[in-house]
């Protein structure tokens, strides 16, 4: 079955350099491609949204305690209400890592809940962040239930930041895991189009990356 890998992509530009000018052009390429979304910074959040316009189907990402999930319960709640301010329709929160690390389960859930409740107040999607590059395939398991009770939209592998990205081994077990109702963003070190099909074959639902013409483009070529 033909895959339109363009519907999944969320076009994504998340580096500490980006301007304002590269982020009217990661507009202007996800309209042109027709991505579903386009992952920015917060503070280009209004920006993006201004550039694709009301009637534009291109959904605007942006992500909270990024890229090292342990800023505070607080400053995340805020991020989230600042970007709903803003025009976002979608929030990548990163995990507190520190926290699950330290075995502190009832700071790490009330990280996840504190969120998901906030966005799920202003009836918008959450993916959570796990860095699946800091994580045992156990570790995996257990965030992935902790994030099932907390009523996540989407599980996302990684940042794109740590040392490792997306894999397949993680999505299968990830989607093993997870209920139906909970959806995967695979992100980091997606640069061609037959990795993306594999990381869907496996399970994940979106891709987040940042050479997504090229991956669109070898896509055609391959079928």
């Amino acid at each position: 079955m033909e895959i339109n890998l363009a519907a999944h992509i969320e076009h994504t530009l998340l580096k500490p350099t980006a301007t304002r000018e590269d982020i009217i052009q990661l507009c202007r390429e996800a309209e042109d491609h027709s991505f579903y979304g386009v992952c920015v910074p917060p503070y280009y959040v209004q920006l993006a949204k201004k550039n694709l316009g009301v009637k534009s189907s291109v959904k605007v990402i942006t992500v909270v305690g990024f890229p090292l999930g342990y800023s505070t319960v607080g400053s995340k709640v805020e991020e989230v209400k600042k970007a709903f301010i803003d025009g976002a329709d979608e929030i990548d929160m990163v995990m507190n890592i520190a926290a699950f690390k330290s075995g502190d389960v009832p700071a790490f859930t009330n990280d996840l809940s504190s969120v998901v409740t906030a966005c799920h107040l202003q009836n918008k999607v959450v993916k959570v962040i796990i860095e699946t590059a800091y994580l045992t395939e156990s570790e995996i398991i257990e965030v992935c239930k902790i994030c099932t009770e907390c009523g996540v939209d989407f599980v996302k592998t990684s940042t794109g930041f740590a040392d490792k990205g997306a894999t397949v081994e993680a999505v299968k077990i990830m989607r093993q895991i997870l209920p139906a109702k909970i959806k995967i963003k695979a992100a980091g070190g997606i640069k061609d189009a037959a990795f993306a099909l594999e990381l869907i074959a496996a399970g994940a639902e979106r891709i987040g990356a940042s050479r997504s013409i090229e991956m669109v483009a070898s896509n055609d070529s391959i079928q």
